[in-house]
């Protein structure tokens, strides 16, 4: 279009002229992108400060007495006393009454939607009971300083949070002073020290964006070392081992084995074969304990538990 002016008599726009004019606007469309690109990202970025401000602003629903007690060990037993818990108008927990002794394991068996992840989630105090009270060595929860309870338990669960980091790094993550040492220690209980080694840098070796350059049994061995070196006297085991394949869950279920010794354990599973050999089976159905005993007096009760057990063995 220009050329076409240019080759007009009369015209008043020479050829030197139309190239300054393409070479300016050539410079200018960079500036120009750019700027608009700047606007977007703005607006982006204030959306994200919007949806931020709105989660640090929200109501804290677990609240800490002014006078709240500090609890440095755990000495004789969690207990759950009356607890019922509701979710909107839907009561998912009805009249809990569980004692768990120090050094015992508890496991949590029955059907999704039982309540047996609520019951692991009110012990660490992530929601308060809706009546009854858990009381750890006969103090409830509710009176104790919310950092402290939860520095007594460790917690693995189902999905492992790894960050963009070494396995180090991973392992100790939330512990300062840790040396490689105790770390190694560590992996050598929970079955994971074997494979590090053969990373490229050993414990040096960064996994990626949660774990991604790891195998799911392999992410979960990580989270149960960070676990061990932890060395907390409560453990809660959410599932730890329902998303793994059989070879990779016999490692997942030594490894919790060795982190279970001498420690106090809350184990929730959906494969009856995991908690056969707890000290007590808890069995929920709709939100109450139907059954409780060893997996012997369970399978003799002919009940729940049986009929949760042979629909396993026959799948």
């Amino acid at each position: 279009y220009g050329g076409k002016i240019i080759l007009e008599p009369g015209s008043t726009l020479d050829a030197a002229l139309f190239i300054m004019y393409i070479l300016v606007f050539s410079q200018i469309i960079n500036p120009v992108k750019a700027l608009s690109t700047a606007i977007y990202n703005i607006q982006k970025g204030a959306a994200s400060v919007e949806r931020i401000e709105h989660v640090l602003a929200a109501e804290e629903v677990i609240t800490e007495k002014q006078d709240a007690l500090p609890v440095k060990e755990f000495r004789e037993k969690i207990e759950y006393r009356g607890v019922w818990f509701r979710y909107g108008q839907e009561d998912v927990l009805k009249n809990i009454n569980l004692i768990i002794p120090r050094g015992k394991s508890i496991a949590l068996v029955g059907a999704s939607g039982s309540g047996k992840s609520t019951m692991a989630d009110l012990l660490p105090r992530f929601y308060d009971t809706t009546q009854g009270d858990i009381l750890i060595d006969g103090v409830p929860i509710r009176d104790y300083i919310i950092s402290d309870v939860r520095a007594l338990m460790g917690i693995v669960s189902q999905e492992t949070v790894l960050f963009n980091a070494s396995v180090f790094d991973n392992i100790a993550f939330g512990l300062q002073g840790v040396t490689e040492e105790q770390v190694m220690e560590a992996a050598r209980v929970a079955n994971a020290h074997e494979f590090i080694m053969e990373m490229p840098e050993g414990y040096q070796t960064n996994i990626g964006d949660r774990g991604v350059k790891m195998s799911g049994g392999q992410r979960q061995r990580i989270s149960i070392a960070r676990a061990v070196l932890r060395n907390p006297p409560i453990m809660i085991l959410d599932e730890a081992t329902s998303a793994l394949d059989t070879e990779s869950e016999r490692l997942v279920q030594e490894a919790l084995t060795n982190l279970m010794q001498n420690r106090t354990s809350l184990v929730i599973a959906h494969r009856l074969s995991t908690v056969q050999h707890a000290d007590e089976i808890i069995v929920l159905h709709k939100g109450e304990i139907a059954e409780r005993g060893s997996h012997n007096e369970l399978m003799a009760l002919q009940g729940v538990y049986r009929r949760l057990h042979d629909m396993q063995a026959l799948a």
